[in-house]
């Protein structure tokens, strides 16, 4: 598993190898959502900050699995195929959770 890294905050994880974890973590869509969300009322990224994307800690594998066991489908947990690229179809396969709170508001904007 890997995690994506802003600014030194860990943001979200994903169940994919390394290189699907940074082309899912870096394509445009995905970018474009950690734009537009918030958590705290501040946005999850600026459009500038690197995105740093590293293997994941014992505990962040611990919240993305005990998220895995307690979401249906809502929330925080995110498995969208529009972050896939069409050259590579195991990306569809991959699970997201983040690891920050995402402010509800952001849920309808994106």
């Amino acid at each position: 598993m890997f995690t994506l890294e802003i600014e030194g905050t860990a943001v979200a994880v994903i169940n994919s190898d390394e290189a699907s974890a940074k082309d899912l973590f870096t394509c445009d869509g995905f970018k474009e959502d950690i734009k537009t969300m918030t958590s705290g009322g501040k946005p999850l990224w600026d459009g500038k900050a690197a995105l740093t994307v590293r293997p994941s800690s014992e505990d962040e594998v611990e919240v993305f699995e005990d998220a895995l066991a307690e979401d249906d489908g809502e929330g925080d947990f995110v498995d969208d195929p529009r972050y896939a690229d069409a050259d590579d179809s195991d990306e569809d396969e991959a699970d997201i959770v983040f690891l920050v709170d995402i402010d509800e508001d952001d849920t309808a904007h994106a």
